[in-house]
């Protein structure tokens, strides 16, 4: 598949039993691209999410990243190319508890090849936390430890970063601190892919790809002033 692409998906289906959670998904995400993928629940975007970040395998169709043929991975495959190739970001922290946010967004070095304390200063400080490196999650606000985990998906500089409703757990004046931090890397050129079920999140983004019982049903551009 083209190499202008972050992201290309073919005939793209997942079934559960005899259910369709995917049917027949054909999806392109350009280098650079701020995605929001839309719906309601039980639309698919999770599944679809799982599967474009190798946390899970489809049951039929095509699926490229960043020029890999991921769909033919193994699981040991999928776990180092996720490690090189994908940031990730939830709705829960997944913070281990008793690490520092330093110690935690190391941790992902760690995972990646080897840990460098001053590139895991540098990324907590790039998300306004510098000050708080050294404290544990319990001492962290819940707009502060996703910023921890905005720092942990950097960090390894991977080129995909994908987010499975950042903001769902936060107040308003933490969503639109992460946003703006999503903001920074959309301007570096950072692929961004973001699952939501919250229409205004979307008018941040390039696209909207919203799905509807596992099928893609239409892409909506996002024009900003």
């Amino acid at each position: 598949m083209s190499s202008s692409y972050a992201i290309e998906t073919k005939g793209l289906c997942k079934h559960f039993d005899q259910v369709a959670a995917l049917d027949n998904i054909d999806l392109s995400i350009r280098y650079g691209e701020f995605v929001a993928i839309m719906g309601a629940s039980g639309s698919g975007k999770t599944t679809l999410m799982n599967i474009l970040s190798c946390l899970d395998t489809p049951t039929s169709g095509e699926v490229f990243l960043d020029g890999q043929d991921a769909a033919s991975l193994d699981e040991d495959g999928r776990r180092q190319f996720r490690a090189q190739t994908i940031g990730l970001l939830f709705q829960q922290f997944h913070l281990i508890p008793y690490l520092t946010a330093l110690e935690n967004v190391m941790l992902a070095q760690h995972y990646h090849s080897v840990t460098d304390k001053k590139s895991a200063e540098a990324v907590l400080e790039q998300v306004g936390l510098g000050h708080r490196a050294h404290h544990l999650p319990s001492q962290l606000s819940g707009g502060e430890q996703q910023r921890v985990c905005i720092a942990r998906a950097l960090v390894n500089e991977c080129p995909i970063l994908f987010a499975d409703e950042p903001t769902g757990n936060l107040d308003e004046q933490n969503e639109l601190m992460v946003l703006d931090i999503f903001k920074q890397l959309h301007a570096k050129n950072r692929t961004i892919i973001m699952v939501t079920h919250n229409p205004a999140l979307g008018q941040y983004t390039d696209r909207i790809i919203r799905l509807q019982h596992g099928k893609l049903i239409g892409e909506e551009l996002i024009e900003h002033a």
